[in-house]
């Protein structure tokens, strides 16, 4: 049996534990990913990437999904079912939940070590101290890598880099000097779950973090893990809503707010790796909701930044441009970035160029525009007023998106042009992520100590 078996097999068994198909459904199923994977072969992709797209592939974009939602709709809805006590997924519910009660566990112990010293920093409904905050990141995400090492078997080898990798973090922003209330100090909050984001991706990707095709997985992991969490966030909120009017005649305000203020911490960390649950156990056959919400907001996105585009080069950035504009800006290009990457992760190697690539150049070429006219006010502001630690950051971020997005810009006029292919897109966004990466470190690790951490 040659490897391309191996991983047809191993994904044949996953799709039949979840209970969503049955053997006749699978062999249907696994016939149709073979002649995928042996279409995307024909136009240059491995044996490896061909697997993994037509995996991604199938179900999303062909005529054989929607039959199959039709015929079978109901036992796709009954697809998250809890299996049966002899099935292996049971094992794989209970692994969840350990962990995401270890993650609310962490959270809550960190909480009350944190309550004990007074702060200006408030958070919920007690005086807590700054590094609680600025830790945030670190009780609960490595926890989810480590969710992935051992629902991946990850060797252990691979665990104790990337254990060290998370202790080396954990080190210097702890050891670190900040001034209180210091603008490192905030940078180094914001950018450390990035930064142990990517330690989560490596742990997810396994065995394969250094292929394109799975370095895209991670990015469509992230997409569907970011709208599940937002979903459970929500149905947090409105559980923690009803329970204060239920509770409000019969208990005091001071104990429900005692009671909400340690709930919701530990809710929010254990719903991370439940999130994280959902998206591999909803992946096999299920329409993905990421490239769905981009196909809605990218023609959107495409006029707004257009028009923002126009206007911005008529009038000028002007006197207002400050630091909260240009952060604006920043997550501006950033989502642009998003709809671009999950737009092309849903479509297949052999599809032509069509609408869909055009609005995504024009949004692409307008997101350029915007950010030349905000690097040209930002060296400018730099001229006058000197280098901060703020701005040293926010130009290097500006920099790294723009070399970015003039690459998509190229690839996607390429594939328009048919001079180019969709997994050449693909390829350019995977082999940046340790750009983004190594950036963050730079905010992290070098930034702060190059500023005396003001």
């Amino acid at each position: 049996m040659n490897a391309r078996d191996t991983w047809i097999g191993d994904w044949r068994a996953a799709l039949q534990r979840s209970g969503a198909v049955d053997d006749a459904d699978a062999d249907e199923l696994e016939s149709h990913l073979r002649d995928q994977i042996t279409e995307l072969e024909s136009v240059g992709l491995t044996d490896e990437e061909a697997f993994q797209i037509a995996v991604g592939r199938l179900g999303k974009v062909d005529q054989l999904t929607a039959e199959y939602a039709r015929e079978h709709g109901d036992r796709m809805w009954k697809q998250l079912r809890a299996p049966a006590p002899d099935t292996p997924g049971r094992l794989s519910i209970a692994v969840m939940l350990a962990f995401a009660a270890l993650a609310a566990a962490i959270v809550l112990i960190a909480r009350l070590l944190a309550s004990s010293t007074a702060s200006d920093v408030l958070l919920l409904n007690g005086p807590i101290s700054p590094w609680f905050i600025r830790d945030l990141g670190l009780f609960v995400l490595p926890v989810l890598a480590a969710y992935f090492v051992v629902v991946r078997r990850t060797p252990t080898r691979r665990v104790l880099v990337l254990a060290a990798g998370v202790a080396v973090l954990a080190l210097a922003v702890n050891l670190f000097p900040y001034a209180p209330g210091s603008a490192s100090d905030q940078l180094v909050w914001i950018h450390l779950p990035v930064a142990l984001w990517f330690v989560v991706g490596i742990a997810y990707a396994g065995r394969e973090a250094l292929s394109s095709a799975r370095r895209m997985d991670v990015i469509r992991f992230s997409g569907e893990w970011a709208i599940y969490y937002a979903l459970i966030a929500l149905g947090g909120l409105v559980l923690l809503g009803l329970t204060i009017l239920v509770l409000t005649p019969i208990a005091p305000d001071l104990i429900i707010e005692d009671l909400i203020g340690w709930i919701a911490p530990a809710g929010a960390a254990g719903a991370v790796v439940v999130a994280a649950w959902l998206v591999e156990a909803k992946k096999s056959i299920i329409e993905n909701l990421a490239p769905v919400l981009t196909a809605i907001f990218t023609p959107l996105f495409a006029v707004m930044l257009v028009v923002a585009a126009v206007g911005y080069a008529v009038t000028g950035l002007g006197r207002d441009f400050d630091r909260d504009l240009l952060a604006v800006f920043d997550v501006l290009l950033l989502v642009v970035l998003g709809l671009v990457v999950y737009g092309i992760s849903a479509r297949s190697a052999t599809q032509r160029a069509g609408l869909m690539d055009v609005i995504r150049l024009v949004a692409v070429v307008a997101a350029i525009a915007l950010d030349l006219l905000v690097l040209v006010a930002m060296l400018a502001r730099i001229g006058d007023l000197g280098f901060t630690v703020n701005r040293a950051a926010a130009l290097g971020l500006n920099l790294v998106l723009l070399v970015n997005l003039v690459g998509t810009a190229w690839f996607t006029a390429t594939l328009l042009a048919g001079r180019s292919r969709p997994v050449q897109l693909e390829r350019w966004q995977t082999a940046y992520l340790p750009v983004f990466l190594g950036w963050v470190l730079v905010v992290i690790l070098v930034l702060p100590p190059l500023f005396a951490f003001a």
